[in-house]
């Protein structure tokens, strides 16, 4: 059973820079695509950031592009979302996905889920 765990929000200052984690469990990582997703209140999920499982190539969110950057820890099965420069519209709930074979952009997509971690940016 596929397990993803995510942990890193809590509340920070616009202008302010936070980390998320996310461990994957339970999969074979090989070819295993690993991206972030996030849910701002009455509004729906949407992608903020995926990295490709064999060459790590890096897509971005228009809204994010630029102050986010989503990488691999030394572990190849915990991925990591460093955003900079964060701004009260950031402010959701931040969930890591997954998916086996090539990235994608579209929550549909995604087979795994983790319970979400919620991330409040004040002006």
């Amino acid at each position: 059973q596929v397990q993803l765990e995510e942990s890193g929000g809590g509340l920070v200052q616009a202008g302010g820079s936070m980390r998320l984690s996310c461990v994957a469990s339970g999969v074979t990582l090989e070819g295993y695509t690993m991206g972030w997703f996030r849910q701002a209140p009455g509004k729906e999920r949407e992608f903020v950031a995926v990295i490709q499982p064999y060459t790590n190539s890096e897509y971005y969110g228009d809204s994010v592009e630029g102050r986010f950057a989503i990488f691999r820890g030394n572990e190849r099965n915990t991925v990591y979302l460093q955003m900079n420069n964060l701004q009260p519209e950031d402010t959701a709930v931040y969930y890591c996905a997954g998916k086996g074979g090539a990235v994608r952009y579209s929550v549909s997509e995604y087979e795994d889920w983790g319970q979400g971690t919620q991330v409040t940016v004040s002006s």
